[in-house]
């Protein structure tokens, strides 16, 4: 979940690298990595779930589903007020899109960013999924924003400076002929969802804080085919491209390591449960 640029939260002064971050030891993060690898794992499950006319409430009491049933909470639920477990954000809308009884449409795209808590650390992770047969434009867009993704992530690395992860970002994005969002960020991760440093997806090579090893954060482009400016809803939640075009949205949890970024929410052992066709739409029964 992408906090606004004014939103970042701090851990007390006492973890804190020189910098801000709160800095995680090895074991820490291989705690992180259980909890990341339950994300992506119920990911997976939501990836074989996508199709027309299935409603994203119905997508939203799967996650919950799936993640509480491993020992999971969903970190997204009552956070600030938000009311389900995953957001749900479809063709011009960012990110932050509340569930509901809306059914997906035969070439839609939609962004689900899920969060949750597992022995008290978090995990972040979005994707953006195609609804049966999209458009040129709207599958270039997801490809070049997942691979902007795994540019920051590369760029994540001990000794760094974090405008490197923003550039690295931009940069691709813009050569692929789209625009980042400026005003939404991606931010560190640990006991509290939205720790420090904020993590902007624009910025200027060797610029800003020193990257630690120790320091986990969420790296997350959200990119419009139109122009970066976004505007908030009458919810109160759902951010959109102010121009109304298409925007995909890609998030993995990162931890900076001595040896280089190691993504953290990654499916491994955990087996998917068998499911009988779609998800119904929420009350069917």
């Amino acid at each position: 979940m992408a906090p606004s640029k004014r939103q970042s939260r701090r851990g007390p002064a006492s973890q804190r690298g020189p910098e801000g971050p709160i800095l995680k030891t090895a074991g820490e993060i291989d705690a992180m990595a259980a909890a990341g690898e339950l994300l992506a794992t119920c990911h997976h499950v939501l990836a074989g779930e996508v199709a027309a006319g299935v409603a994203t409430g119905a997508l939203d009491e799967v996650a919950e589903q799936f993640l509480r049933d491993r020992g999971g909470v969903p970190a997204f639920k009552g956070y600030q007020g938000y009311p389900a477990t995953i957001t749900t954000s479809i063709n011009g809308q960012v990110v932050h899109a509340i569930p509901s009884e809306v059914a997906l449409r035969d070439g839609d795209i939609v962004s689900i960013d899920a969060g949750v808590v597992l022995d008290g650390w978090v995990a972040d992770m979005a994707r953006t999924h195609p609804v049966g047969e999209v458009s040129d434009l709207a599958q270039r867009l997801m490809e070049a924003t997942e691979a902007s993704l795994y540019r920051g992530i590369d760029a994540a690395r001990a000794g760094g400076r974090l405008g490197d992860i923003g550039h690295a970002v931009q940069t691709e994005v813009e050569n692929a002929g789209f625009s980042v969002v400026k005003s939404l960020v991606g931010h560190g991760v640990g006991r509290s969802m939205h720790e420090a440093p904020q993590v902007p997806n624009f910025g200027r090579a060797g610029s800003g804080v020193r990257l630690s090893a120790g320091t986990v954060i969420a790296v997350e482009p959200m990119v419009n085919a139109g122009g970066h400016e976004v505007e908030l809803g009458s919810d109160g939640w759902t951010v959109s491209s102010a121009d109304g075009s298409l925007s995909a949205h890609f998030e993995h949890t990162v931890a900076i390591t001595a040896n280089g970024p190691r993504i953290l929410t990654v499916a491994g052992a955990l087996t998917p449960p068998a499911r009988d066709g779609p998800a119904r739409p929420p009350g069917a029964r």
